[in-house]
């Protein structure tokens, strides 16, 4: 089952299908990945598109790394499936420290090549053909299509339209006896959205009252702005064991390039996990967990400071945005890097508009379409860009905007 019409079909690329098994026939490459391909064919394109911060990869990070290739002759080598043992136990620490929770790292962690490898584990090991995975919408892209590889089935229940904030009682009503699990980004990818405790809470009783197992994509735990709290499903205990997290190294400390994440479980679940992360990877890369060993153990102010830097830049990206209403408006982000734009029908669907953005403007969005039916009449933006590339791809937008939506 195919959820929407991927970029590379819109701009004219056809598929083989002879031979090709039906799981992947069913999926399709994220439009997120998607986008950035058809601009190689745009010259001077900027992007607001795929979420890559600018930040380089902190010096002590990059150091540590060189210094394991020179002198350690197993840094080259496999490790052991779960990680190496100090990278686990270093991981353990950091979230007694920030989240106040106990884990075992001999146990209940997996270090894996990125959160991305994390989550199609963890879903391919609780998802059966036919079963339901309920999905907010819009919901990221790539969550989507792992349930698909998985051969079940994406439910999806809005979020509230007003603030992207979730909806028990709208979730309530799509549970199913064919439920299985819940896949929750949080903060949410793609609109920004930051959820209070009670909504969490609630959505952690509607588990465990009816059985389903939650995977929660932690992959912007450390990024909300204005003072805004984080909480994490992790730290409930009453529903621990149906809670599976998944982690990245790539946007806390500019690690997007080295592929390393964890997957945070009970040891009955992680026993399973560890089957298809052996059968997918064998193990995360060896220089990449010992740079996220580093970037645990090394000073933290570089966290701190791609904070300060993400809000200055929401900021600026929304101040843009405000003088291109009424044509476009939009929800203000509370965390993560993203924003989803609202555009009027006359543009044409999340689609045409994204490639209208790319070909007319030379800016690189991603439609909305890509993130469930909710995401329809959008196209996300990134703001993890640098200020002059911001400055640039906004400046391009507005003309687009008042050349194409000015008189309608």
């Amino acid at each position: 089952m195919v959820l929407k019409r991927s970029a590379l079909e819109a701009a004219g690329k056809r598929y083989r299908e002879e031979g090709i098994s039906r799981r992947v026939r069913g999926i399709a490459v994220s439009a997120i990945k998607e986008m950035p391909l058809l601009a190689q064919n745009v010259p001077g394109c900027v992007s607001l598109g795929q979420g890559i911060p600018s930040f380089r990869t902190p010096e002590h990070i990059v150091e540590a790394v060189c210094r394991h290739l020179r002198e350690a002759s197993w840094t080259g080598k496999y490790t052991l499936g779960p990680g190496l043992p100090a990278l686990r136990q270093a991981f353990a620490a950091m979230l007694h420290r920030e989240r106040g929770l106990h884990v075992d790292p001999e146990t209940d962690i997996c270090i894996t090549v990125g959160a991305m490898e994390g989550l199609c584990a963890a879903i391919l090991t609780l998802v059966d053909p036919g079963d339901e995975v309920l999905l907010p919408s819009p919901n990221y892209a790539s969550h989507i299509e792992q349930v698909l590889l998985a051969e079940g089935r994406p439910v999806f229940f809005p979020l509230k339209p007003e603030d992207w904030q979730l909806d028990p009682a709208a979730l309530r009503e799509k549970i199913s006896s064919r439920t299985k699990a819940l896949v929750l980004c949080h903060p949410h990818n793609p609109t920004g959205a930051v959820f209070p405790e009670n909504a969490l809470r609630e959505v952690a009783e509607l588990a465990r009252k009816h059985g389903f197992f939650i995977i929660c994509d932690e992959t912007y735990d450390f990024l909300t702005y204005d003072g805004l709290s984080y909480f994490s499903l992790l730290s409930l205990p009453e529903v621990r064991r149906w809670v599976i997290g998944v982690f990245s190294f790539s946007k806390k400390y500019a690690m997007t390039g080295w592929r390393v994440g964890a997957v945070v479980a009970d040891r009955d679940i992680l026993d399973h996990v560890m089957k298809v992360h052996d059968a997918a990877a064998i193990c995360a890369p060896t220089p990449s967990q010992v740079a996220a060993l580093a970037a645990l153990e090394g000073p933290q102010e570089c966290v701190a400071h791609f904070r300060h830097v993400l809000q200055s830049r929401r900021d600026r990206v929304c101040s843009r945005l405000d003088r291109m209403a009424p044509h476009l408006s939009y929800i203000r982000p509370q965390g993560a890097y993203y924003v989803m734009v609202k555009t009027p029908p006359q543009a044409g669907d999340s689609m045409t508009v994204a490639l209208r953005l790319l070909h007319e403007a030379r800016v690189i969005t991603i439609p909305g379409n890509a993130f469930g039916p909710g995401g329809e009449g959008h196209v996300r933006l990134s703001f993890g860009g640098t200020e002059e590339e911001l400055d640039e791809a906004m400046d391009r937008l507005e003309r687009w905007v008042l050349q194409n939506l000015g008189t309608q």
